[in-house]
């Protein structure tokens, strides 16, 4: 654990926890201690770094925090450790902040947050405390999406893999996608009832699943909201135009896609069988109640931020997803000093 002192402009210091997962995405998260003492405004926090050392282990140190009255605690890790810290900062007046080091990250990619550590601590220098919503699924909280149908079955063989990010990710999917059979469900709302055939239902707080791909493209976090993207099967041939809308932000206009938006949504599938949300997956009952709760949870976001998530250009996609294994340029700043 390292600590670090610092003092705002009116004498009055805010404390703030960065909790390092370890183990998250691809990258070393060795210097994060340095780049944190180098790149955070002394002059606004009084900071500890921790790194986490089991699953859980954010959930617990964020507990802590809260009870000790921590203003911030910032997930230094991935969906899955924004998860944890999330879990424990609902309904509190601590906020949560993001380093996102995931293989998705599509929790802090909604928020605006740079990935790379540098500029995402630059990022917490400047931002604001605002509410924001988070979701529950069989009142299991997530914070950026869940989802069941094929998908499902991916991040349940992904996170079984040794290997994480992207790339690994689509090989995953190319082979389960040989084998994988859509299924019936039951889709209940305020307003309708209607049975669908479908290849994934995904249901979002945040308008991605990570890596900047829009599964559920208008989805807001301040609109009390769940926002769901029905995707009813296609064939192999149609496969290029669905990844098109996927990263265009245009998911919506697809043939095959139906759009919801509703307070809850009560799904019921063929049996149980997989989930995932926040890109962690587990098994659940064949009966599943998701359900929107508004304003429950305080997140670090830019100034004048309205819930909604600007499209990231392809050409900006494909940079990041060919660099994005290369390491942060602040190691080799910090390691000429």
């Amino acid at each position: 654990m390292y600590g670090i002192g610092a003092m705002d402009k009116k004498g009055k210091r805010q404390s703030i926890l960065f909790l390092v997962n370890p183990k998250s995405g691809v990258s070393s998260k060795r210097r994060v201690p340095q780049m944190v003492e180098q790149y955070l405004d002394r002059n606004r926090y009084d900071v500890t770094v921790c790194y986490t050392r089991y699953v859980g282990h954010a959930y617990e140190l964020a507990k802590d925090a809260v009870a000790r009255g921590v203003d911030v605690v910032v997930a230094v890790g991935g969906d899955g450790t924004v998860n944890e810290v999330g879990r424990a900062l609902v309904h509190t007046g601590t906020a949560m902040g993001v380093v996102p080091c995931g293989s998705g990250n599509g929790f802090a990619r909604h928020l605006g947050i740079p990935i790379g550590v540098k500029r995402a601590i630059e990022f917490i220098n400047a931002a604001e405390p605002v509410d924001i919503d988070y979701g529950k699924i069989n009142g299991h909280p997530f914070f950026c999406s869940c989802g069941m149908g094929f998908d499902a079955v991916v991040s349940n063989d992904f996170a079984k893999g040794k290997n994480r990010g992207m790339l690994n990710y689509i090989r995953h999917s190319l082979l389960d996608w040989v084998r994988y059979k859509p299924e019936t469900y039951v889709v209940e709302t305020r307003e309708l009832k209607e049975s669908f055939e479908a290849f994934v239902i995904a249901c979002g707080n945040a308008s991605q699943y990570g890596n900047n791909a829009y599964i559920t493209p208008f989805a807001s976090m301040r609109d009390g909201l769940i926002t769901a993207s029905i995707l009813s099967p296609f064939n192999a041939f149609e496969m290029p135009m669905m990844a098109t809308h996927l990263f265009t932000h245009t998911f919506d206009e697809s043939t095959h896609v139906t759009t919801l938006a509703a307070p809850w949504i009560r799904i019921k599938r063929e049996k149980a069988g997989p989930v995932h949300f926040d890109g962690e997956p587990c098994e659940m009952e064949q009966e599943l109640l998701i359900e929107m709760v508004a304003g429950g949870v305080k997140v670090l976001a830019a100034p004048g931020w309205d819930g909604t998530c600007a499209p990231v250009p392809l050409y900006r996609q494909m940079y990041e997803l060919f660099a994005g294994s290369l390491p942060d340029i602040a190691d080799f700043e910090i390691k000429r000093k």
